[in-house]
């Protein structure tokens, strides 16, 4: 059985994530999340319909009501919720091939569950097909595709961003659930917006573009000598960015920039960001040098969240380019994270470029991924690799960082070193490998 990850339960799609599965899964959470109506959307993935059909069904046989919002990013279901006061789900599996798929489960406000509430869902999932309520706790699907444009709306009015008459912005939809909805957003502000990968098929979601291919859109900035890319996952709630001269601009930096954006503006609470291990340290060192703090958290936008809301901050993220601006809403969401960047670089009156390489200087990091057969843990905690990780944190001190730890999505111990010098840094990551392989 599928259990609950980072990003809630995913899988090959009708293989793992099957649609037994996925009715049993709505029925567990008729039962055990508080809330008679959902709201339920999906990406542009070939077996969304099927699976978003199956859980929807499990929900209605257990006396629950489905608003079928369609396909919409899922920031906007996360918004929808919000907005409506009702919990939800999104079937998809992000910045995964169309072959995958998976569902996330959102409470009332927007966010994820706790793992306390994920963890009752699976132990409530029926082992069989389950049985339903009774004849009298029959929930119904209502067709709900009109509320995407309240999304669309609450985007067009951020009124943060400002104008962004004259910009020219590339934006790479990446065949994913923003397909649809960014030209309108972008050029609502007066941007001259070039989208591409806006055709989904069903099959070509993350194929080659957007955030986790971005040779797509870096060519497109180019080519059309834009001001700005932007290139959104598959379901839109991340965005990494290109600059004017076609240099990726990554989580780190966007993050620099903002904090520099709201801090201006007094719309810094705290005066300090959450980031997560994986964020380089040249962002670290930028931020406090201008005299703004860093919360510093384990991998996932969960434990950005948690830190966000505990220390009540307005701005926290994730390399990857997964970005919380509070303020604005309460979860990821790629299309605003773009929009105010946008506002960020047409208000500073300079060059992207110019404004993130101002914003910090990124030291040379080096990420490894070790194929591991067996328990990660174990492994790490040997002998070779832990005295291969101890020579090399004594050997860059204060000067770099190293960050060993198990995948939560594969078979892989991710090896991160980062030095002042890029072939230090390799040679030293290189090591650890080593060091774990020599176990396998």
């Amino acid at each position: 059985m599928l259990e609950f990850g980072t990003d809630g339960v995913r899988g090959r799609a009708n293989s793992e994530l099957s649609v037994e599965f996925a009715l049993r899964l709505g029925q567990s959470v008729a039962k055990t999340v508080s809330g008679s109506t959902f709201v339920v959307g999906r990406d542009t993935r070939a077996s969304g319909s099927m699976l978003q059909a199956a859980f929807a069904a499990g929900l209605c046989s257990r006396g629950a009501s489905v608003l079928d919002v369609g396909v919409i990013p899922s920031p906007g279901v996360a918004y929808l919720c919000s907005r409506l006061g009702l919990p939800g789900a999104v079937i998809s599996a992000s910045h995964n091939p169309y072959f995958d798929n998976g569902i996330k489960i959102l409470g009332p406000a927007g966010t994820k569950l706790s793992p306390e509430a994920e963890a009752a869902i699976e132990a409530g999932i029926p082992s069989g097909d389950g049985d339903g309520g009774g004849d009298e706790a029959v929930g119904t699907i209502t067709d709900s595709r009109h509320l995407a444009e309240d999304y669309f709306l609450y985007l067009a009015g951020i009124e943060l961003v400002g104008r962004l008459d004259g910009m020219k912005v590339v934006v790479d939809t990446g065949n994913g659930a923003a397909s649809g909805f960014a030209r309108r957003v972008y050029a609502e502000y007066g941007a001259r917006v070039v989208v591409i990968n806006d055709t989904p098929d069903g099959t070509n979601i993350n194929l080659n573009a957007g955030s986790t291919h971005m040779e797509a859109v870096i060519a497109a900035v180019r080519e059309e000598r834009a001001d700005l890319g932007l290139a959104f996952d598959g379901d839109a709630d991340r965005v990494l960015a290109v600059d004017e001269k076609g240099a990726v601009v990554d989580g780190d930096f966007i993050m620099a920039i903002l904090a520099e954006f709201l801090e201006a503006r007094g719309l810094l609470a705290n005066r300090a960001i959450a980031v997560t291990v994986m964020s380089n340290l040249g962002l670290r060192l930028a931020l406090e040098e201008r005299g703004i703090g860093v919360i510093q958290t384990d991998v996932g936008d969960r434990n950005v969240f948690e830190a966000m809301r505990s220390h009540g901050l307005s701005l926290g993220g994730e390399q990857s380019g997964h970005i919380i601006l509070s303020d604005l809403a309460w979860t990821g969401d790629g299309m605003l994270t773009g929009l105010v960047l946008a506002g960020a670089v047409r208000a500073a009156g300079l060059p992207a470029s110019l404004l993130a390489g101002t914003a910090m200087q990124r030291l040379p990091q080096v990420l490894t991924n070790v194929p591991c057969v067996g328990d990660a843990s174990s492994v790490m905690e040997a002998a070779p690799v832990a005295e291969a990780i101890g020579r090399t944190r004594e050997a860059l001190g204060e000067q770099g960082r190293v960050l060993v730890r198990p995948s939560g999505t594969e078979p892989v111990i991710r090896v991160m070193v980062e030095a002042r010098d890029e072939g230090r840094a390799r040679s030293l990551a290189d090591a650890i490998a080593s060091a774990i392989e020599s176990l396998s």
